[in-house]
């Protein structure tokens, strides 16, 4: 545990760049404009001295700490700092009955920063609840996860959410100028030169993230020797090498899983192959496992694009088994094949309805028994009907009924209007009408209906 009355200028030289540089007030923020501006609701809290408690929401490097520290020596209260990594019950305790004595002694106010608070099993939540409850102490706490899964209810009830959003380039940019400009904290007695080109490939390539900016700039100037002028000059090389490369916000069991396989799903649906494109490669640059995207495409080829273009699930099972022969990288080319193929079929839902309509009548009335003509085989107290095979009759087929006994026929599949599933409609039409006379060669036109996956 971590415990001071704030202090901004308690910072080690020796401290990383990111530290020494945090803001140490609202206007030295940047970023999170929407939090931070004149009326917000954070803001007037602020200015009226009536904070409540919170929980802060954003992607690292986004200012969490640097929040909630301003926060703390905006209203004077007395700053603990906890980490739900290390800290448990016997913490929060802890710090409870000092903020009571404080309150007591002092009428001084306690804020706890519960940094990654989403750590906390659900008993350790539970144990924070009277106190927020009762304002023993001002609880932030800071989070990279969705609070709605990883926070309790009554927790989040209690609780103002705040969330901050990954920074832009252009305010990575405003921080590094002042790391490079700045004697005190900064980086201007290493008396660098740094090209704008390289500042700002350093600003579009840290992912939003404010602290591996600043420690990307701090290793390029660091490993780069004086020159005969003294000055350290920091080329694209140079910087590449200490980004190592663009980072990919992704957390395989978050948000951004899940957020981004949606994305890829959505853009398939919505017939865009080129979006769709990018979001297999950000899941296959941040190490998405290639099976868990192949069996995404086999569900899509069947719920997305179903009868319009039957092929497409075989594409789709097909670049699953390759992704399991051969792997990654290779298996990349497969999935972008299967991705294509999909994204640019027709699109047919109607597989999906149907048998989502069918399972919803058969839970909600319950299944009933299928009728003597169509059983197994003969059964005791059975009637008479005979099951008509309809290979025997012309076309191969024959009215009869297939329904359960006492139920009339239902229409849970009703068909699309890519051109195959116009001629299936057509036959159905026919099948369903008085004649009765749809022929065997119906069926193969609207199997010869498609080429290739697109509509002829």
């Amino acid at each position: 545990m971590r415990e001071s009355l704030f202090d901004s200028s308690g910072v080690e030289p020796s401290a990383p760049l990111a530290a020494r540089m945090r803001p140490r007030s609202l206007e030295e923020m940047v970023g999170q404009r929407e939090v931070l501006r004149e009326g917000s609701p954070l803001r007037r809290a602020l200015e009226a001295d009536r904070l409540p408690s919170m929980i802060l929401v954003g992607p690292a490097g986004t200012g969490k700490t640097t929040l909630a520290r301003i926060i703390a020596h905006h209203t004077a209260s007395h700053f603990v700092q906890l980490s739900a990594v290390e800290a448990g019950v016997a913490d929060i305790r802890e710090s409870a009955a000092a903020a009571r004595e404080r309150r007591a002694l002092h009428d001084a106010g306690t804020i706890v920063f519960l940094d990654e608070i989403h750590r906390l099993n659900k008993a350790q939540q539970d144990y924070l609840l009277p106190h927020v409850e009762e304002g023993t102490f001002t609880l932030i706490g800071a989070t990279t996860e969705n609070p709605f899964f990883s926070v309790i209810s009554p927790l989040l009830s209690r609780c103002r959410l705040i969330t901050l959003e990954p920074l832009a380039p252009e305010d990575l940019r405003v921080l590094l100028d002042r790391a490079l400009a700045d004697a005190e904290r900064g980086l201007a007695e290493m008396t660098p030169r740094v090209d704008d080109e390289v500042l700002d490939y350093i600003a579009q390539s840290a992912g939003g993230d404010a602290r591996l900016a600043l420690g990307a700039l701090e290793t390029a100037l660091l490993t780069t020797p004086p020159g005969e002028d003294g000055a350290r000059h920091v080329d694209m090389a140079v910087a590449r090498a200490a980004l190592d490369r663009p980072v990919v916000k992704y957390d395989r069991a978050g948000d951004e899983h899940y957020d981004t396989i949606s994305a890829f799903i959505k853009s398939i649906r919505g017939s865009d192959p080129d979006a769709a494109i990018y979001w297999l490669a950000k899941m296959l640059e941040a190490g998405e496992d290639p099976r868990f995207i192949a069996r995404r495409l086999v569900i899509a080829a069947a719920e997305d694009v179903g009868l319009a273009d039957p092929t497409a699930l075989r594409v789709a099972v097909a670049a699953a088994d390759a992704v399991e022969y051969v792997g990654l990288p290779e298996g990349q080319i497969p999935l972008a094949q299967a991705t294509i193929h999909l994204a640019v079929a027709p699109k047919s839902n109607s597989a999906y309805a149907a048998i989502a309509q069918a399972r919803n009548d058969v839970r909600t009335e319950g299944g009933r028994p299928a009728p003597d003509h169509l059983a197994s085989g003969p059964r005791a107290g059975g009637s008479d009907a005979q099951y008509l095979y309809p290979h025997d009759y012309p076309g191969g087929w024959v009215r009869q009924s297939y329904w359960p006994e006492g139920m009339a026929p239902r229409r849970y599949y009703e068909p699309g209007d890519s051109r195959r599933e116009r001629l299936i409609a057509e036959r159905l039409a026919r099948l369903r009408g008085s004649g009765g006379d749809a022929g065997a060669g119906d069926a193969d036109a609207a199997n010869d209906g498609e080429v290739g996956g697109r509509e002829a």
